[in-house]
């Protein structure tokens, strides 16, 4: 179990549940979302930082399964200039969505690497379609510097990488928010907002609207990570059945994560950042992670990936002591 050995029947059962020993890691090569490219080489990144043997090595089952096919940007054109991609972004989403739902009913937690925050459209809607299926619900744990809340209506630049959240949750192009036939993927009640720091106009009045929870890197620098990752694991664990966790490695300040697709000033420490995964994996409902926007072309010696490494890690029940 990924939680400690010594547990009641029903501790156990929780965890059996939410934290499987199995764990299926998936690579998504894709930068159609993006405008700066990279990005698809986060799935690779990973891997040579030594990703599954780790994972192994807290005595977990892994296997990789290799990666979705996606489309390279030198063999399209971009399409509507409002959601740019956004056919092969579908394609390559729903391919995802599928692999994850297989993943959740052999057993395993999908563990999910991209590629562009896009990919998040696709995975998390899996999860949703998986539980779906069993007339339960899942929350939602978005770790940014942004919110991802944009359309192609409000969105300034067209990138797909700023719309996923929006898509989960029932808005924007017909193609994301409609996969598998339902939506939202996640009640807005049950997503919750960590780190975030660069919004736009459109995504403050989106958030407010909407009621998604919003903790701030102000209430992070006034309550501290504890504080804040006690509510937000109360708010998406609020009647549902389990937490996807979407890791941004944005999220992290650019000191400690230099390669990122788009680096923000001002964001979590390094500690700050394990803190937050373990009380994930703590609260024993993680059903899937995923991690995404590490950007290999401006790193600096796979540093953002073997700290991507580190993080899953904590999410995954290593502890210090």
């Amino acid at each position: 179990m990924l939680a400690k050995s010594t547990v009641t029947k029903h501790e156990s059962q929780v965890t059996d549940k939410h934290m499987p020993q199995k764990i299926r890691i998936i690579g998504v090569p894709m930068d159609l979302g993006a405008s700066r490219r990279g990005v698809d080489m986060g799935p690779s990144a990973l891997r040579v930082a030594g990703l599954q043997a780790r994972i192994k090595q807290l005595g977990h089952h892994v296997e990789d399964i290799g990666n979705v096919s996606v489309k390279q940007p030198e063999e399209l054109s971009y399409g509507e200039k409002r959601a740019k991609y956004i056919a092969e972004i579908t394609d390559a989403c729903k391919d995802l969505g599928t692999a994850v739902q297989k993943s959740l009913e052999d057993g395993y937690l999908p563990l999910v690497l991209g590629g562009d925050h896009s990919i998040a459209a696709g995975s998390i809607s899996g999860v949703a379609a998986h539980f779906r299926k069993e007339k339960k619900s899942i929350g939602c744990i978005w770790l940014d510097a942004h919110s991802d809340m944009n359309t192609p209506e409000t969105s300034p630049s067209g990138n797909v990488h700023g719309m996923p959240l929006s898509a989960i949750m029932g808005y924007g192009t017909e193609e994301l928010p409609d996969l598998f036939g339902f939506k939202p993927k996640i009640e807005p009640q049950n997503v919750v907002l960590v780190g975030v720091r660069d919004l736009d106009a459109h995504e403050k009045k989106f958030i407010k609207k909407l009621g998604v929870k919003a903790l701030t890197m102000r209430e992070i620098d006034e309550r501290g990570m504890r504080e804040v990752m006690s509510d937000a694991l109360k708010y998406a664990m609020d009647d549902t059945d389990g937490i996807a966790v979407s890791l941004d490695m944005d999220f992290v300040d650019p000191s400690d994560a230099p390669g990122v697709g788009t680096p923000v000033r001002g964001g979590v420490t390094y500690r700050e950042a394990h803190l937050a995964m373990e009380m994930i994996a703590d609260s024993e409902a993680m059903v899937s992670m995923e991690i995404v926007e590490i950007n290999p072309v401006i790193d600096e010696h796979n540093r953002t990936a073997l700290l991507a490494v580190e993080l899953a890690l904590s999410g995954l029940g290593k502890k210090i002591l």
